[in-house]
């Protein structure tokens, strides 16, 4: 994007795109270390996915005492969670305290959305250009934008002519939404949409879902957290942060070491049985070490919770819609629900099957499928999101020589350690493809601090210009695509294989996230930093 002549360019160390949790926390130690930081936000206050996903029934389904930073021991003595998985409205309420506590807000511009970054072997510096033509220029440029932070409508006809009210789940209104008596549709059964329809259900006057592919589902079981409890949870901090970094994907569940058939199938019944009976992701993240990566092992667990389903919904034909069939429990993201199966009992919750009859275009009225016409006052859209790469396709990201993201990227992501991509130079990705995301926080703070680290040895040593080399990016990628191996979850198309129907060109899978462990992913990134980052191109 040009800059207008007139238009003076605002100098700094390092820009950040993103005000969430990594922009956040990447902006509070680059302050330490000393630099000019500015972060850039498209929204108009911080938080980044808790901010812009509002839709009703929006929660956490990591524990919130394991989703929170742990970098301040005087923050995690300070905030008491209410629930053990927390709402939206809360979690917005902890991070502006967080901001607020750390004075972060005054090195953030709100209400600038990010069009172009581009990288300048001249100066060895970025370029980042808003919409509105504002222009920064910084040597170091952080993406602190999200997996999953570029939400898709699906390409559906007349979406734009429906004259009720319509919104997708990651741009709800700022102000309340009444379904009281409301002829509603939700279209999209996946995580979003799992927590949308059970809350919907409790006060529309009819309620009609829209299911291309049903997800396997579990219960979250969430209560509240008493003043008792909330103390000996901020006893147990300490031990609790260290079980989220031994653990696999930094949750606090972890495989169990047996393999499924080690178990007399009356253990593996009670095992299944009592995990189905816990709270939060044990039943994915904290079930028998083979279920993901043997089918044999995977088809007993999804075996066991089809039964939970035909047990929970009465209509024989509705929980056969229910059940997936095209892919095995956990091999795709699972959402955690609280009597999401049994809001299809209610007599105003239709469920419209559009693998049987399909969406043939959005009316002035409502929705029109093959079968029928159906008429509504709301339509919700809790169709996803473009995940991992399309944030940063979303931008103009030009690298040394004026090479595109977008087009390096082409046939999937190419990078070192998931942070940097050849060719594009001072540039750091927070959570971006191939690194290892799991509990999100926790990966949040240990990306952030090696960043760090590594601007803190740039800085130390004078050095103006870090590259990832083609050697450094071809090892990295190979090796994540060799993680995939064996995995359930890579043969089966989904976010987290890249594959978005609503998204032109995005209908093949790629390996688009690290499949390894995050304790593995650590000891990698540490062993870069403990050589003096000799991997990188330095200068």
């Amino acid at each position: 994007m040009a800059v207008s002549q007139e238009t003076p360019i605002q100098e700094y160390d390092a820009i950040i795109i993103g005000a969430g949790m990594s922009g956040l926390y990447q902006l509070y130690r680059l302050r330490e270390l000393g630099m000019r930081v500015h972060v850039l936000e498209a929204g108009t206050g911080v938080g980044g996915t808790w901010y812009w996903n509002r839709y009703p029934g929006a929660r956490f389904d990591s524990e919130s005492y394991s989703y929170s930073y742990s970098f301040s021991k005087e923050l995690l003595d300070e905030w008491n969670w209410s629930e053990h998985f927390a709402s939206q409205p809360e979690t917005l309420r902890y991070i502006d305290y967080v901001a607020d506590k750390f004075d972060l807000c005054r090195d953030i511009r709100f209400r600038s959305r990010v069009a172009a970054a581009h990288y300048d072997d001249r100066t060895r510096s970025w370029e980042t250009t808003l919409e509105d033509g504002t222009c920064f220029r910084s040597r170091f440029l952080i993406t602190a934008i999200g997996p999953l932070s570029a939400p898709t409508m699906p390409r559906i006809d007349g979406v734009d002519s429906f004259q009720g009210q319509s919104c997708h789940t990651a741009r709800w209104p700022h102000e309340p939404v009444s379904f009281e008596g409301k002829r509603v549709a939700v279209i999209g059964t996946g995580a979003t949409g799992v927590q949308t329809i059970q809350e919907v259900a409790k006060t529309a006057g009819h309620l009609m879902v829209f299911q291309r592919t049903p997800n396997w589902c579990a219960p979250l079981h969430n209560s509240k957290i008493d003043a008792e409890t909330m103390a000996r949870i901020k006893a147990n901090y300490p031990q609790m942060f260290q079980r989220c970094q031994e653990t696999f994907a930094c949750f606090l569940h972890t495989p169990d070491p047996r393999g499924t058939f080690e178990v007399t199938p009356e253990e593996r019944e009670a095992f299944f049985e009592k995990l189905y009976a816990e709270p939060g992701f044990g039943i994915w993240q904290g079930n028998f070490r083979d279920i993901l990566t043997d089918p044999k092992a995977n088809d007993a667990i999804t075996a066991f919770v089809a039964g939970k389903i035909r047990q929970r919904v009465q209509d024989p034909a509705v929980a056969e819609k229910l059940i997936p069939k095209n892919h095995g429990f956990g091999t795709r993201r699972v959402p955690l629900e609280t009597k999401y199966y049994e809001v299809y009992n209610q007599p105003n919750v239709q469920l419209v099957d559009i693998r049987e009859t399909p969406i043939e275009r959005i009316t002035p009225a409502g929705i029109r499928t093959s079968g029928a016409e159906y008429d509504f006052d709301i339509i919700i859209y809790a169709t996803g999101f473009d995940a991992i790469t399309g944030s940063f396709d979303r931008i103009d990201f030009r690298g040394a020589g004026g090479v595109k993201l977008k087009d390096a990227w082409a046939h999937g992501p190419r990078t070192w350690l998931g942070v940097m991509v050849q060719g594009f130079p001072n540039m750091m990705m927070l959570m971006g493809p191939h690194t290892a995301l799991g509990n999100i926080p926790r990966s949040i703070e240990y990306n952030v601090d090696w960043v760090t680290g590594l601007l803190r040895h740039a800085r130390d040593h004078g050095l103006t210009r870090l590259e990832a080399t083609e050697a450094g990016v071809e090892s990295w990628t190979s090796h994540v695509r060799s993680l995939g191996v064996g995995l359930l979850s890579n043969e089966v198309n989904s976010w987290m294989t890249g594959v978005n129907t609503n998204v032109e060109g995005k209908q093949t899978r790629i390996i688009a996230r690290y499949s390894g462990s995050a304790p593995a992913y650590r000891a990698r990134c540490d062993e870069v930093a403990a050589q003096g980052y000799r991997e990188l191109a330095l200068a």
